[in-house]
């Protein structure tokens, strides 16, 4: 479910990058239906059992998600990158790069749903 606080947080944000960070906020809520979103560290945050992933708002040649703990989520998730202890990145470009990487997107979220439902 849309949060209005997000609402007025993407009403206010001033990127080229808006159209695809809309785009991958609604196919994100559209994942998993236990996942809220939130505005946390000034930026959309998704939420279910724990912080998800927040989007780097500074971010101009792609719509950046940092999934706080994304060395965590199981399965084979080639567009979710870094090396660090817990955190990764998975960056869109443009939509049509939304296009091809949704998917993708959708099973990360719902990866991390079912690691940590009930949990």
């Amino acid at each position: 479910m849309k949060n209005p606080d997000v609402d007025a947080w993407l009403d206010a944000y001033d990127n080229t990058m808006k159209p695809v960070v809309v785009a991958m906020r609604d196919a994100i809520l559209a994942a998993d239906t236990r996942v809220t979103e939130t505005i946390k560290w000034q930026a959309p945050t998704f939420v279910y059992n724990g912080n998800i992933a927040s989007f780097f708002p500074k971010s101009k040649k792609h719509a950046s998600l940092m999934f706080h703990k994304g060395a965590e989520i199981t399965g084979n998730f080639p567009n979710l990158t870094g090396d660090g202890k817990e955190a990764r990145s998975f960056k869109v470009s443009n939509l049509d790069d939304l296009a091809t990487k949704q998917a993708e997107l959708q099973n990360i979220i719902r990866a991390w749903c079912d690691q940590k439902h009930g949990g």
